[in-house]
């Protein structure tokens, strides 16, 4: 059975029997995190895009870990220069691990890389939907503006972490169209209350989903096993 960690903003961790996975490793300069970036660990790091908020530990936690980073392709490729070890995909297409397959799913954000020596750099964002050996199903939408192509998802997903917090991606009322596509079993907000600008009522977004999901609000450090 996986354990999710969340870290706070859109930052999770995932432990499986057998693989310890991290989600857009953003610690030092978060400030909900709870605990030290030197305790984190990881065999694979998944990057949805490169914005600071989703990437800022992910050198130091790759060079430190030896973990293998999953993105797109242009992300991978610049990581493999740096030396760190990457396994490449792209948006619909996917690859089996060892804890489970893979793949990458549309979003609509920016692309912008903000890791050192990347400057100028962009890609296109992505979601990831993994589908562990053990049978769970899990996604993680990135950040993101509503899609319709979240329809594609509907009985794919038992837990679904979504943005909820507005003027950067989709707020509330289309985070709860988004469970209405997907109808995961369980949705996690994320991307909400990290700063001022993305401050959202959490609870009143549960509210407003009622019976279609069990939301599980999470405050940082909190686990869910899943």
């Amino acid at each position: 059975m996986p354990k999710l960690t969340f870290h706070g903003h859109a930052t999770v961790s995932i432990h499986t029997a057998d693989s310890k996975l991290v989600i857009d490793p953003f610690f030092s300069d978060n400030p909900h995190f709870v605990g030290s970036v030197d305790d984190i660990e990881a065999d694979y790091i998944l990057v949805t895009h490169g914005h600071y908020d989703h990437v800022a530990d992910l050198i130091g936690l790759a060079e430190r870990t030896g973990a293998t980073c999953i993105a797109t392709f242009e992300i991978a490729s610049f990581l493999e220069s740096q030396g760190l070890n990457t396994s490449p995909q792209h948006i619909g297409g996917g690859a089996h691990y060892p804890f489970g397959y893979v793949k990458l799913t549309a979003a609509l954000h920016g692309g912008m890389v903000n890791l050192p020596g990347a400057e100028g750099f962009t890609t296109l964002p992505a979601g990831i939907l993994i589908n562990f050996n053990s049978g769970e199903r899990f996604y993680h939408a990135g950040d993101t503006a509503l899609l319709t192509d979240m329809q594609l998802l509907k009985g794919k997903v038992d837990v679904a972490v979504l943005p909820i917090g507005d003027r950067f991606t989709m707020g509330p009322d289309d985070a709860v169209t988004a469970v209405e596509f997907i109808e995961p079993k369980v949705v996690i907000p994320c991307h909400y209350d990290t700063w001022p600008p993305i401050e959202q009522d959490a609870a009143a977004f549960a509210a407003k989903v009622g019976d279609r999901a069990k939301v599980q609000v999470m405050a940082p450090g909190d686990i869910l096993d899943f």
